[in-house]
């Protein structure tokens, strides 16, 4: 490859002359920024949540370990502990959105992954009977999460082993390839 073509493949960067446009650039950064206003607001708001669907969870274990069953309590405190750790894994991944401009798939599998085991304690808490079939696939969901969250972690490993060879800015994801040769 030549210098010269080799020039032309480079691109300015954003909002300087020959790059895009001011009105793109401009744009881009407005939208950019509302999203990140918003996933803030988001954040916020699902800490708040959590927040007070752990006092009420504690609360109402108090009124019920002293007017009920204990173990009844227990399993509803379970329940909103739960709740509340998938609200804080949601936080978790606004948070790693916020910081990397990317979306990562890890933090969806592992709320999925404590959603199906919420489910699973609270139907095996209860005292009434449940198909064994729905049991089965709630069990196979769980598997399903598991392998996901492995095959995900394998080939983010090959991703940091096999960097992308693109000169693209900082904010774009790194693709796998695996017919590149480094």
């Amino acid at each position: 490859m030549t210098e010269e073509a080799g020039r032309s493949e480079e691109r300015p960067p954003a909002g300087e002359p020959g790059g895009e446009s001011r009105a793109v650039y401009w744009s881009t950064w407005s939208l950019e920024h509302a999203q990140d206003l918003m996933s803030i607001v988001v954040g916020v708001v699902l800490v708040a949540l959590s927040a007070v669907l752990l006092v009420a969870g504690i609360v109402d274990f108090a009124h019920r370990a002293a007017h009920a069953s204990a173990l009844t309590a227990a399993n509803i405190l379970l329940d909103r502990v739960l709740l509340v750790l998938i609200l804080v894994e949601i936080v978790h991944t606004v948070v790693l959105s916020l910081r990397a401009h990317t979306l990562v798939p890890q933090p969806f599998i592992v709320v999925g992954l404590v959603a199906v085991i919420r489910k699973i304690l609270f139907i095996l808490g209860n005292e009434t009977r449940i198909p064994t079939a729905e049991l089965a696939l709630l069990i196979a969901m769980v598997a399903v999460f598991v392998a996901g969250l492995i095959a995900v972690s394998l080939f983010g490993r090959l991703l940091v082993e096999r960097p992308s060879q693109d000169s693209r800015p900082a904010r774009s994801r790194a693709v796998w390839r695996p017919d590149r040769e480094e």
